[in-house]
């Protein structure tokens, strides 16, 4: 048996699985800190969202080049480097004392190390790793993993903050993070396999095309929308929840629901994108996140309402995310599924970095949510509507067609 046998595509999908689990879940956990981090340490919302916003552009300015590097060099090096970044980011937010400090901790080198193992270096083994007919669905079942990561984490975190406090928790959560550098190991590829994939296309001249392409900005654009929605929720609803008289174990509860019913979301909207035209799927994800949104905020706030609030936006999270990849990877191929993921995510934080910043902004404004709750509506109705005219078709390029 050689040395890369096992490395099969299930091998292949239970460690980017695992992987996106754990890094994935970890980043969900910090809205669970915001609370009494600002109180004990006398920080104003604002000052904790912004470097949580930080940490989100990072992330996304960091993606398409951590994408290029997983693409050229091997996924396995930029999850090794990265995770070391991921774990030291988390210890040093623990010993910050200033927004200044924070921000560089919790802002710049998490953000850097969550590039190195979030969605796009992930999804780009796991796409080259299974053939086109079973693609989009594999890719849902990763994002569930990611989604699992979301359930689990967020009691975790919870836990370790009611027992041993935010300092402490802080300590332990960058310990498990390291759990990611033995997986790492699973998703080494084969270098001499993947120079035949794609022909001889270059990094510049995929980067090029899909530029070229109004679809892929159509497709990036929606991608802002989605990044807008689900950090301003995940950083800013337990505390509105608080402002609303619940308790903190209410927003932890919601948050964990979310993560619960999203991993059977993601896959659901993984099989559906499998199933019929992802561009339409798209649309009606977003459309319909919007009308939960707004039927949530018309309604009085109760427990029940929370959870059930939480249970359906659970469905509708990370939906986007195998989807969006799908379709990427369905007009453009996979040899540089990363780097061109890894793009559109950056579109999806700088919308991340706004929904979590305005959030907070508003907030200290006007005292209140209801601005952003309502921003949030007519993004969601526009990015429904903007990816109905993308063009879908695979590219054929001349090289290709003349073999």
């Amino acid at each position: 048996m050689t040395k890369s046998n096992w490395r099969t595509p299930l091998a292949v999908l239970i460690c980017g699985g695992i992987i996106l689990t754990l890094s994935l879940g970890t980043r969900h956990t910090f809205g669970l800190y915001l609370q009494p981090m600002t109180i004990d340490l006398g920080w104003s919302r604002e000052t904790f969202a912004i470097a949580i916003a930080i940490q989100n552009l990072v992330y996304g300015f960091a993606t398409p080049f951590t994408g290029m590097i997983a693409d050229k060099w091997g996924t396995a090096r930029v999850l090794i480097g990265g995770t070391l970044l991921y774990a030291l980011g988390i210890a040093l937010m623990a010993y910050s004392t200033t927004g200044t400090e924070f921000l560089l901790s919790a802002g710049v080198l998490v953000g850097i190390g969550l590039s190195c193992s979030g969605f796009a270096p992930i999804f780009g083994v796991v796409a080259r790793a299974f053939p086109p007919e079973k693609r989009t669905l594999a890719l849902g079942i990763a994002g569930s993993a990611g989604s699992f990561g979301q359930f689990l984490m967020l009691p975790y975190g919870q836990t370790l903050i009611t027992h041993i406090g935010w300092h402490n928790a802080l300590l332990i959560c960058a310990a498990t993070v390291m759990l990611i550098l033995p997986l790492s190991i699973g998703l080494m590829e084969d270098k001499k396999a993947l120079a035949h994939i794609g022909g001889k296309q270059s990094i510049p001249e995929a980067l090029r095309e899909a530029f070229g392409h109004g679809g892929y900005l159509l497709l990036c654009s929606g991608y802002f929308v989605c990044g807008f929605q689900i950090l301003f929720i995940s950083v800013h609803f337990p505390a509105y929840l608080i402002d609303q008289r619940l308790t903190p174990e209410a927003g932890m509860t919601a948050l964990a629901l979310i993560g619960l019913f999203n991993i059977f979301g993601t896959f659901l909207w993984g099989w559906l994108g499998h199933r019929y035209t992802k561009k339409y799927v798209l649309s009606v994800l977003y459309f319909t996140r919007a009308v939960a949104v707004a039927i949530f905020i018309a309604l009085p706030i109760t427990p029940f309402s929370v959870y059930l609030f939480a249970s359906v936006i659970g469905f509708l999270w990370l939906g986007t995310v195998p989807v969006t990849s799908g379709l990427i990877a369905q007009v453009f191929g996979v040899k540089y599924l990363s780097t061109l993921t890894g793009i559109a995510f950056l579109f999806h934080q700088v919308g991340s970095f706004l929904g979590v910043w305005i959030g907070g902004y508003l907030f200290d404004v006007t005292g209140s949510y209801q601005l952003m709750w309502i921003l949030t509506i007519g993004l969601g109705v526009l990015a429904a509507l903007i990816n109905l005219p993308i063009d879908d078709r695979q590219i054929v390029r001349p090289a290709a067609a003349a073999a």
